[in-house]
């Protein structure tokens, strides 16, 4: 597989603005409540002894980064993404939480990232379905198991929405799917779900990686749960984000999506509301004998 062949382009596959605030913000709630969700740092992971250099892929702000090296301080840990702002302020938080051993870059994921061979004993991406074209996960794959050391891990962890009791949320969240499938940004054949966790085990086993595991969780953010409230605001931010590409695939119009959307927010803001999320976490091993 070839990567776009120039950044512009790359930039142009992330379905919200990479150099939004309103993104930056809405991710930094979303990475504590993953973390929070999933049961911590590397909740899968029962044995670090053996885990000194970390990369995160698409990082964001830099908040599992940081939180990483802050338990972590012997480990030195990484954060990529194509973002200058979500980097520009993972480094100056790195800087005020006085975390030497986090570090940051500007690089494309959707490119063949600047490190040398065997430079990581984990590669770690979360939700990085938004940006990641089908057609490059296999490039994508090939350079993570090409960067990560003999023995060491990779280890994705993915989304998919699941049901809630309010339709015009439904109706929001199948748009959604139509216009991915429509773009070909989706590896579901119907476009009636985002389709990353049944290839996601059968992609690293393509890619060479060895002892595969999965572990999957739900996340209950109906009314009064926990995970509500940090989760209502990620579904006001990334409804609202998300327009400017559902409008650009002309599944729906801008007078549409924008009554749908107050439709959407107003059941999300019930005391009625109930819904799920499913999270998959699939890591696996490069080959002990492979260099």
């Amino acid at each position: 597989m070839t990567a776009p062949d120039s950044q512009n382009e790359s930039k142009n596959t992330y379905l919200i603005d990479a150099e939004s605030a309103a993104e930056m913000a809405r991710l930094l709630d979303q990475e504590r409540l993953m973390t929070e969700s999933m049961g911590g740092i590397f909740p899968e992971l029962t044995d670090l002894s053996e885990i000194f250099d970390v990369l995160d892929v698409a990082c964001g702000p830099g908040g599992w980064v940081h939180e990483v090296a802050h338990t972590y301080p012997k480990m030195e840990v990484v954060g990529i993404d194509i973002s200058q702002r979500m980097i520009s302020y993972a480094r100056a938080h790195a800087q005020v939480r006085k975390l030497p051993n986090a570090t940051f870059h500007v690089m494309d994921a959707l490119q063949p990232l600047d490190f040398p061979d065997n430079s990581f004993d984990l590669v770690n991406a979360r939700i990085i379905f938004g940006f990641m074209l089908p057609k490059i996960w296999p490039q994508f794959l090939a350079d993570c198991k090409r960067m990560v050391r003999p023995g060491g891990i990779i280890r994705l962890v993915e989304v998919e929405t699941g049901p809630t009791n309010q339709p015009a949320i439904e109706t929001y969240y199948s748009l959604i799917y139509t216009s991915m499938a429509q773009a070909k940004r989706s590896f579901s054949p119907t476009g009636r779900y985002l389709g990353m966790h049944a290839i996601m085990k059968p992609m690293l086993r393509e890619a060479g990686f060895q002892d595969i595991q999965y572990k999957a969780m739900i996340l209950d953010y109906s009314f009064g749960t926990p995970a509500y409230e940090a989760t209502r605001q990620d579904i006001i931010s990334v409804l609202k984000l998300i327009q400017p590409f559902l409008i650009q695939t002309k599944i729906v119009s801008q007078e549409e999506i924008e009554k749908l959307y107050e439709q959407a927010i107003e059941e999300v803001n019930s005391e009625e509301f109930c819904g799920i999320t499913y999270l998959l976490t699939v890591w696996g091993r490069k080959p002990a004998e492979e260099t």
